[in-house]
């Protein structure tokens, strides 16, 4: 028997096991009903994320099907026949992808794909055997196999061979550029100015080097930035009786042209020598007007003419900082300045389009005035001496690249161009997908344009046979016409074509490592840009179907080659264009207009305005080559061959 001491120790221990035996009850069933509650709470979650995808999802389809029936897509822009005739061959692509995708998916499910891992043995399997596949289906799928083995693949490789090796020489001319990059800063490289101008405003000018400089801001229905432009022109640092401005207005709006010279009376009345020209007919566009503006009888008393487009704002000092470079040196015909962009930042397409520029700038052209005394005219931000524009012919109005073609022209005739890459103009970049597309078109089919017509004066020219050879096959065949090719034939035709003919193969040094290497470099002037690489390679994976279009258009003369758009601008530097007419001087008013009908014009513009409803845009040609890339991505996860794809993004305004 128990010790009388452990039972009565018991006796007290009974109440508190049985006391705890119920807290562990109610702790049991509170977990319980917790438990419960976050799996409601959970499930309801989870109810909600599929409602909301589904919602979304169905919001989606009918605002694309909307948007298409409605015709707000881009398809309402006359592109040309041989633009739709290009789109429809990648549309056909992109329905054959899908077929041959249908194909691969089903042989995978069945086995086939990978029953003997090597493809040549697979072919000679299919041959020997027959009767190795059972039914329709594996019939055909034999029969495709055996067809892109025997008539596909060769072709196809032979073609993927050629743009590699264009690839490669490519890939070499970027790297050396970059290298001389890299040698100017190293060596802090730079064009020096004659030192005998030296500006003192309180000495009132002194004896300098001030000669005759006109300068020509050519617009056509800018009616955001003419404001801007000529108040920079405006308050530049040179002698009045040294300067005389024009404004080249070529507007067919009324209330535009009406807007821009009132803004020039206004100047002129504040002791500026600033003069307005109109036409009527815009014969050659920017060309034409420039040519129209040089004939002048007065043209003949200048020595020197600085151009700026209506959205570039130079600094005062810009004169004195440029035209400096003329002075003991004869021979030199142009000095080109920098750009800067005032919205860069504005939104991720602006972002992208910096990083290339930022490297044209910065080692394109600055690599090219340094060592050879030659690049592209950029077409404004630059300073040419007269005689040398009269010397290679004046402004032509044959290509719509006439700041390209001058440039060449006077390249030929032995003139040399300086880049100041320390001096900055500031400009506006595109913030609209549709405006940048037109703007890359017509960059990229004049060069074309100018290669067909200056050929075989380059050839014939008195210039050194290197001069020649750069002229011909770097500048013009490899950065302007073999780069776009290639481009779009490699990465958007034959590597997504490689998923769906295996046989046919691309080393992944050449579709993967070099790439990104050259991506690198590309972003090496703007480091702030390294966190957008992706969607910069995303984005110029894009825009190789506009630039290969534009290149064979310009080629061959087809479509829209000659077509001119005014590339939209917002004037960010200069917000309120109209009411700043009647706040920015109050005491001013234009002559012969009164202030109640400066109000009233700018309400019919305000209304104006307000009834232009904007849309949305969907790019289908755009999507079309994404869902093409989309299907060769998901044809290489099956096949696991280790490249894979991902498609293209597609911006909406």
């Amino acid at each position: 028997m128990a010790p009388s001491w452990w039972v009565k120790k018991a006796h007290r221990l009974t109440p508190m096991v049985v006391n705890n035996w119920s807290m562990v009850k109610v702790n049991r069933n509170k977990n319980a009903k917790q438990l419960t509650w976050v799996l409601f709470l959970k499930a309801h979650r989870a109810a909600g994320c599929i409602t909301a995808i589904a919602s979304t999802t169905f919001s989606l389809t009918y605002a694309v099907r909307r948007r298409v029936t409605a015709g707000c897509t881009d398809a309402e822009v006359d592109t040309g026949k041989s633009m739709q005739r290009f789109y429809a061959c990648i549309k056909a692509c992109l329905w054959l992808s899908f077929l041959l995708l249908g194909f691969e998916i089903t042989a995978y499910f069945k086995g086939w794909q990978f029953r003997i891992p090597d493809l040549h043995l697979q072919y000679l399997y299919t041959i020997m055997n027959p009767l190795a596949f059972k039914g329709f289906f594996d019939w055909a799928y034999s029969k495709w196999v055996l067809i892109r083995v025997e008539y596909l693949a060769p072709p196809l490789q032979l073609l993927a061979n050629v743009c590699v090796c264009l690839f490669l020489i490519q890939s070499l001319d970027r790297f050396v550029l970059c290298l001389g990059c890299c040698w100017i800063r190293f060596r802090k490289i730079k064009p020096v100015a004659n030192q005998s101008l030296q500006l003192d405003l309180e000495a009132g000018y002194g004896d300098g080097f001030f000669p005759m400089v006109l300068v020509q801001i050519p617009m056509c229905n800018e009616k955001e930035v003419y404001q801007q432009s000529i108040e920079a022109v405006c308050n530049l640092n040179w002698p009045k009786s040294k300067i005389l401005i024009q404004v080249l207005d070529d507007s067919d709006d009324p209330t535009t042209q009406w807007l821009i010279k009132e803004e020039v009376h206004k100047w002129k009345h504040d002791g500026v020598n600033i003069v307005y020209r109109h036409r009527v007919v815009r014969d050659g566009y920017k060309a034409g007007n420039l040519k129209s503006a040089m004939n002048c009888s007065y043209v003949k008393n200048y020595q020197f003419v600085a151009i700026f487009d209506a959205d570039f704002q130079p600094s005062p000092d810009f004169l004195t900082r440029t035209v400096t470079h003329f002075k003991d040196n004869e021979e030199l015909g142009l000095v080109q300045a920098r750009w800067s962009f005032v919205n860069k930042d504005e939104n991720l397409l602006t972002r992208l389009q910096y990083i290339n520029l930022a490297f044209h700038f910065e080692v394109e052209q600055q690599v090219n005035g340094v060592f050879l005394n030659f690049f592209g005219f950029n077409g404004t931000a630059g300073v040419w001496r007269i005689k040398a524009l009269e010397d290679s012919g004046g402004w032509l109005e044959r290509i719509t690249v006439e700041d390209m073609d001058i440039a060449v022209r006077a390249h030929l005739h032995g003139w040399k161009m300086i880049f100041l890459n320390d001096v900055e103009c500031k400009c506006e970049l595109p913030e609209s997908y549709e405006a940048y597309k037109k703007q890359q078109h017509r960059w990229h089919s004049g060069p074309m344009q100018l290669f067909r017509l200056c050929l075989f004066d380059i050839i014939k020219s008195k210039i050194s046979i290197w001069k020649k050879g750069n002229l011909i096959f770097l500048f013009i065949l490899l950065r302007k016409l073999i780069l776009p090719f290639y481009s779009f034939t490699l990465f958007c035709i034959i590597l997504p074509m490689t998923m769906f003919i295996p046989e046919a193969t691309l080393p992944v040094l050449i579709i993967c490592y070099i790439p990104v290497t050259i991506s690198f470099l590309n972003i090496l002037p703007s480091p702030r840009s390294f966190p957008f690489i992706v969607p910069y390679l995303l984005f110029e994976n894009t825009m190789l179907v506009t630039k290969f279009n534009a290149l064979i258009s310009g080629l061959f003369q087809l479509g829209n080659a000659y077509e001119w758009v005014v590339t939209k601008k917002s004037g960010r530097s200069s917000e309120g264009d109209f009411e700043s007419l009647i706040e920015k001087d109050q005491k001013w008013s234009p002559r012969g207009i009164s202030e109640p009908d400066l109000e009233k014009k700018v309400k019919e513009e305000d209304n104006r305005s307000y009834r232009k409803r904007k849309y949305n845009r969907v790019y289908t040609k755009e999507l079309m080559l994404a869902f093409l890339l989309l299907t060769a991505a998901a044809r290489s996860l099956l096949a696991a061959q280790g490249v894979h794809f991902y498609p293209s993004c597609c911006f909406k305004e």
